[in-house]
């Protein structure tokens, strides 16, 4: 077995979760949102109605539609069940990992959904937004592989300085392993996130200057189908 057969075989062996990405995002997130949706007979003109009393007014159902890929219907319903659970309208970070650590009793799920939570929050507010959720969901429910990807990539980029350390990888690396806890299989040894991290990072970082780009993030995940399925990346779940 060639050297870079045994890299693929051991990257795509590197994490067979009982709980998967597909099924995080479906627990924690729509899961969430969706049992506590619009019910039978709640029309336009009551949500409409609703939008405006809010502490914090959303954008409009229309403009909304226009921005995702969610239909009128679909928004309506992530709206119910986000103004159920945050009547202000924004949702804080304390309850952003509250929904993320209920699902993940035998790890730690903080530190990920710190993560998260920060990419969500795209303009640093500390609070997440009806629309930022639904734009974002939007994205990695709906969006294109490269939508995907540079979602992902603003995910590791943690001081969104435009750059992915080490560092910024290894952090976000250990805090999926940190989550997933004893849910993972095989039994991962404790030096496995690290050299996680190396093998990503070395592919990604083509011109071997310690940081990785955008282009060099897209160019890589788009070529390699191990590191594509390795990350998880907010396959489609609708």
């Amino acid at each position: 077995m060639t050297p870079e057969a045994g890299l693929k075989k051991e990257t795509a062996n590197w994490q067979q979760p009982r709980l998967s990405r597909k099924a995080l995002l479906k627990c924690c997130l729509l899961k969430w949102i969706i049992s506590h949706g619009v019910p039978q007979g709640t029309d336009s003109s009551e949500i409409a109605e609703e939008l405006s009393t809010m502490r914090h007014q959303p954008e409009g159902l229309d403009e909304l539609q226009a921005r995702t890929k969610f239909s009128k219907k679909e928004i309506q319903s992530l709206y119910r069940g986000f103004k159920n659970e945050c009547p202000s309208g924004m949702v804080d970070e304390k309850t952003f990992k509250a929904i993320y650590s209920q699902f993940f009793p035998q790890g730690d799920a903080t530190t990920y959904a710190h993560f998260l939570f920060n990419a969500f929050d795209t303009d640093g507010s500390g609070a997440i937004r009806f629309e930022d959720f639904v734009i974002g969901l939007s994205v990695l429910l709906r969006g294109t592989v490269n939508e995907k990807l540079n979602w992902a990539f603003n995910l590791y980029d943690i001081n969104k300085d435009g750059y992915i350390t080490k560092e910024e990888m290894l952090a976000i690396i250990q805090s999926i392993y940190d989550m997933m806890g004893k849910y993972t299989y095989p039994i991962l040894h404790q030096d496995a996130p690290f050299e996680h991290m190396e093998k990503f990072f070395q592919k990604m970082d083509r011109n071997q200057d310690g940081v990785v780009t955008i282009d060099e993030f897209l160019q890589t995940c788009q070529k390699d189908e191990n590191i594509m399925h390795s990350m998880h990346l907010f396959e489609n779940v609708i």
